[in-house]
């Protein structure tokens, strides 16, 4: 066992634990990414849309306020901005339309000596107040290191011409760590989620090929032999089923290996006696000096008996294996009264040694698909039968009818009769209700069983049952054959 275990060991990454396992995690994976991508990019989109909003709106006001000054100063600008409310922004920049500064809100004084020269940190050289200056509104805004850094910058126009441009600037550090919050709690929720899935995917895929597993191993044994072994099935899914496949599957093969056995088995004894009668035989007949040659006569006699037994045996078993292994023959519209005639004719000198009276009821019209040899074969084997088993003085009935969509052929006798336990059984290979006075008769326990299988191989039945008031009776049923309209053409 330990190498068979060894043999069919399947690699890790190939196992469907393994396999399941991964499918979770990463449809997991997928879920977490877009857990902790989506919200982070929805929310920053809303951020930079609010922040958008609000600056170019500020914006708006402060140009609205200054467009009422017909030409800006910085004495001008400064008194104006001063009454305004700079609403919590980081700087704030006023130029006139050569980008000079005019007004900086990040100055330390109001009031500031001007360079004779106009030095160049006086002039507002950024792209948002050249943009502005072209009579644009421009807005811009990044997310870097938990703040979020937004500026804008609006014209201010006075009669349809540019005096200016307002620049505002807002660093804000509060919304930016929000942000970088959310981020967290969600990654947090993510490896905790992570976990939990790991843990949940490893077992539900554990519990799932469990029971895989131990379908595959429970295969494995019965590939060994072990026929009764059986699985109990859990739940009501396909898995279930299995199970109850495979437990219906090894009792069909628990059946059909005992059988196989038994009949190996009896086929071993049967073919055992007669080989041990001939050898006895032989050996009486080698050993003895002086042998009267009437009684060489009598056991090579016995010896021919014997081997005709042998080769009985021989044929059924071989008949028997046809039917097992090929398939039946091409079949054609039959008249089973004609058959049944043709084979009482044929056994009619058995009948007459042995005292017996065959009566026949064979209707017409009694047509069945099948094959001419197959028919001949239950119909030979029922009536031998009938004759063997029956007394001398005895009677054989043999009828061929219609029964509605059924054509019925019927073997009765007034013989030994069959006890009622052993009637489910005489169709079995080798058995025979009173084993002496079936060899005697020659038999080989054979006949039967060929007949069931023969009768199966074109869709019918056979029965076999006491007959009122002494003997029996066998019946053998099939489907009344119908020809279609382009055969009975072909008929015409």
């Amino acid at each position: 066992m330990a190498a068979t275990s060894k043999d069919h060991k399947i690699p890790f990454f190939s196992s469907l634990q393994v396999k399941y396992a991964m499918s979770y995690l990463v449809i997991f994976a997928v879920v977490l990414v877009l857990l902790n991508t989506y919200p982070v990019v929805a929310s920053q989109d809303l951020l930079f849309t609010s922040k958008r909003d609000s600056l170019k709106s500020q914006t708006a006001v402060m140009a609205s306020a200054l467009m009422e000054l017909e030409s800006l100063s910085s004495d001008q600008v400064a008194r104006v901005m001063n009454m305004l409310d700079s609403m919590g922004l980081t700087r704030i920049l006023v130029t006139d339309p050569a980008g000079l500064v005019l007004y900086d809100s990040t100055q330390q004084s109001e009031e500031e000596e001007e360079p004779e020269e106009g030095p160049e940190y006086r002039y507002a050289l950024y792209r948002e107040v050249v943009s502005a200056l072209r009579g644009k509104d421009v807005f811009y805004s990044r997310y870097k290191d938990q703040v979020f850094t937004s500026t804008a910058a609006m014209p201010i126009v006075y009669r349809g011409m540019v005096i200016g441009s307002i620049y505002i600037l807002e660093v804000d550090r509060a919304q930016g760590e929000l942000l970088y919050s959310l981020q967290q709690n969600l990654r947090n929720i993510s490896l905790v989620i992570a976990f939990v899935t790991l843990v949940m995917s490893a077992l539900f895929s554990k519990m799932l090929t469990a029971r895989i597993a131990a379908l595959l191993r429970a295969i494995r044994i019965v590939g060994e032999g072990e026929y009764g072994h059986r699985l109990q099935p859990v739940g009501r899914d396909e898995l279930a089923q299995l199970a109850g496949e495979f437990n219906n599957l090894t009792d069909r093969l628990q059946t059909t290996e005992e059988v196989r056995r038994r009949f190996v088995s009896d086929a071993s004894h049967e073919l055992k006696t007669p080989l041990a009668s001939i050898r006895l035989l032989a050996d009486s007949i080698l050993q003895t000096s002086e042998m009267d040659p009437e009684m060489v006569r009598d056991f090579v006699g016995d010896i021919g008996s014997e081997a005709e037994r042998l080769t009985r045996i021989t044929e059924h078993l071989l008949a028997l294996t046809r039917l097992d292994s090929l398939p039946a023959g091409e079949e054609w519209a039959v008249d089973a009264a004609q058959v049944m005639e043709r084979t009482t004719a044929l056994l009619q000198p058995v009948a007459d040694a042995a005292g017996v009276t065959v009566k026949k009821s064979l209707r017409p019209d009694c047509i069945i698909r099948s094959t001419e040899d197959d028919l001949s074969q239950i119909c030979f084997n029922l009536v031998e039968n009938a004759i063997k088993y029956n007394f001398d003085g005895g009677e054989v009935f043999v009828s061929v009818y219609r029964d509605g969509d059924q054509i019925l052929l019927e073997v009765g006798d007034t013989g030994v009769g069959i006890p009622e336990e052993d009637l489910p059984k005489v169709f079995n290979r080798f058995y025979r209700v009173d084993k002496a006075r079936s060899r005697a008769a020659g038999g080989t326990g054979l006949g039967l069983s060929i007949v069931r299988d023969t009768v199966r191989r074109h869709n019918g039945w056979v029965t076999a049952r006491p007959r009122n008031p002494e003997g029996s009776l066998f019946t053998v049923g099939f489907p009344r054959y119908v020809p279609e309209e382009s055969e009975r053409g072909e008929a015409q």
